[in-house]
């Protein structure tokens, strides 16, 4: 009995023990749990140049900005905004909606004068402008501005006031028609209670409403008509020479406010002469061409700008440190050196 006794004791005694031994901890000091390093934040970006295009009014003189955009795209450069007036606002709409140049001078070419003037003659023989209106939204999907993949603006003027409106949104058609109602030749268009006629009495360029629309660089095109000396040929002529005379000074001090303004020499060319179409978009190339370099250059300024704006500051310059050199002091200018101040 005591034998059983005691050999129960020791086998208590080894459960314990063992038991003991399983449950202890390690006191020993463990390694630090190793830290990931945090990612390095990315460097920012500078923003890319937002260029603008402002084609301005012209009657039949506004082909040639098919000829501008036609020689831009050609050379890698692309509008992001497009803002437009009177003839410049037919060309701006199409490009806004996504028509490539190349299909707008296979439309251009292809564009029968008549479908686009429906002449009321109760009106005084005045141009209604629905004709206009329907091919533009035709030819844009039916889209309004705001559904545009590029945005767009249309500049007309209230006739009531004299003020300056932009058309951002809406029914493109009728913005397009009211941007290029001329005086005399068009019947002003009604949208509302207000009416309205041909931007290029108060904004002949443009510029402003593409700053508007975001545009960091302005690439303005002048197609206005100068004065010739000579006796406009056609009504049509003498009205498109009278505002053009009219928003000369307005004109001028716009287009002052553009980055790079483009003139095709299509002063020859009449407001009505639609059979001068190809003309017209030779000489929008030419002119664009010539602009290219100029172009080149304020793109790259403005980005050169921009990376120097997004830029790290440079490291700054270490403190000087005092150094005691028992009986005098010696000042190291850089506190990092290894050799001996004294």
């Amino acid at each position: 009995m005591l034998r059983t006794t005691r050999t129960a004791l020791l086998v208590a005694s080894l459960v314990v023990g063992l038991a003991a031994c399983g449950g202890s901890r390690d006191t020993r000091p463990q390694p630090p749990a190793p830290v990931a390093a945090a990612p390095a934040a990315p460097a920012p970006q500078p923003q890319p140049v937002r260029i603008g295009l402002a084609l301005g009014g012209g009657a039949a003189k506004g082909f040639a900005h098919i000829g501008v955009i036609k020689m831009l795209e050609a050379n890698g450069i692309q509008a992001d905004v497009v803002a437009g007036t009177s003839a410049g606002s037919v060309v701006g709409a199409l490009y806004a909606s996504g028509m490539d140049p190349f299909r707008m001078q296979e439309r251009a070419v292809a564009l029968d004068e008549s479908s686009i003037r429906d002449v009321r003659l109760f009106s005084g023989g005045l141009v209604q402008g629905v004709a206009l209106q329907n091919y533009v939204n035709t030819e844009v999907g039916n889209r309004t501005i705001e559904r545009m993949p590029r945005p767009f603006a249309a500049v007309a003027t209230r006739l009531e006031t004299g003020d300056r409106v932009v058309f951002v949104r809406g029914n493109t058609g009728q913005a397009v028609r009211a941007s290029s109602s001329v005086p005399g030749v068009f019947e002003p268009v009604k949208i509302g209670d207000r009416h309205y006629v041909d931007g290029g009495v108060v904004s002949p360029v443009p510029v402003d409403a593409a700053r508007q629309l975001g545009a960091d660089l302005v690439i303005a095109v002048d197609i206005s008509s100068r004065a010739s000396g000579t006796m406009p040929g056609s009504m049509l002529g003498i009205v498109n020479q009278s505002i053009a005379i009219m928003g000369s000074n307005l004109g001028r001090q716009e287009a002052a406010r553009a980055d790079i303004v483009i003139r095709p020499q299509v002063n020859d060319i009449g407001p009505a002469s639609f059979e001068q179409r190809n003309a017209a978009i030779l000489q929008g190339e030419r002119a664009a061409l010539a602009a290219l370099p100029q172009i080149r250059q304020k793109i790259a300024a403005l980005e050169r700008e921009r990376a120097a704006a997004v830029a790290p500051p440079p490291p700054a310059e270490p403190e000087p440190v005092d150094i005691d050199c028992g009986n005098s002091w010696v000042r190291r200018l850089n506190p990092f050196a290894k050799e001996p101040a004294c």
